[in-house]
């Protein structure tokens, strides 16, 4: 048995299926939630809130993958593989009273512009409103931190079992400028001929070596 990316389906020890719906930034309408309810419930799966701010459905049939995103009606968000994640993002200035920057806004627009590029291996991406970087940004491929003047870029982090602090790309960017500079690090890392993480390819490259490009 094996997972099915094309069908955001991941194998599960137990023989079933896990498919995660995509959420952006764990938003999600009373309508979506009980649309998720409700399929659970037909097809006897358990919900499961997880770190990256999504629903998985857990313990489908490999005969229900299809039937399960037909009921749904909703985008895949678990995709596998080395493409762009969807984006983390925390409340931000909206919600939030330590916000300093809108990350519902930003968040929605990388998503909807870079979500499932293929890339030489995952990116990440953390949004976060302040410094208290509640999404984990500067441990994120691509880092972005709110800050009264603008957004911080923050490249290369990682979590995990070798975790890596982003090294500071640029700084006091206005929102368009941070849109398109997240698209100019995920071009650079698509031309480069590499297994390895956005992270370790700096490091192997040398961090002056990698900033000449945006320069």
């Amino acid at each position: 048995m094996e997972d099915f990316p094309e069908k955001g389906a991941k194998l599960q020890a137990d023989g079933t299926y896990a498919i995660i719906p995509h959420v952006p930034g764990g938003l999600i309408t009373p309508k979506e939630l009980s649309q998720l309810s409700q399929v659970a419930l037909k097809y006897k799966a358990w919900l499961k809130i997880t770190s990256q701010q999504r629903i998985a459905l857990i313990g489908i049939k490999k005969e229900d993958i299809d039937k399960v995103w037909g009921n749904l009606d909703m985008k895949v968000g678990g995709l596998n593989g080395p493409c762009v994640k969807a984006a983390r993002f925390c409340p931000g200035k909206k919600y939030c009273k330590k916000g300093e920057r809108d990350t519902l806004k930003i968040g929605l627009d990388i998503n909807e512009k870079f979500l499932g590029i293929p890339t030489p291996n995952k990116v990440k991406i953390g949004i976060s409103g302040c410094i208290n970087s509640c999404a984990d940004s500067a441990l994120r491929d691509i880092g972005l931190i709110g800050s009264r003047n603008g957004w911080k870029i923050m490249v290369g982090g990682s979590g995990g079992k070798k975790p890596r602090i982003g090294s500071l790309l640029i700084k006091d960017l206005n929102d368009q400028e941070a849109l398109s500079l997240v698209g100019q690090v995920i071009d650079y890392y698509k031309s480069q001929d590499t297994p390895r993480r956005l992270g370790l390819l700096i490091e192997k490259e040398g961090w002056y070596s990698f900033i000449k490009t945006f320069k």
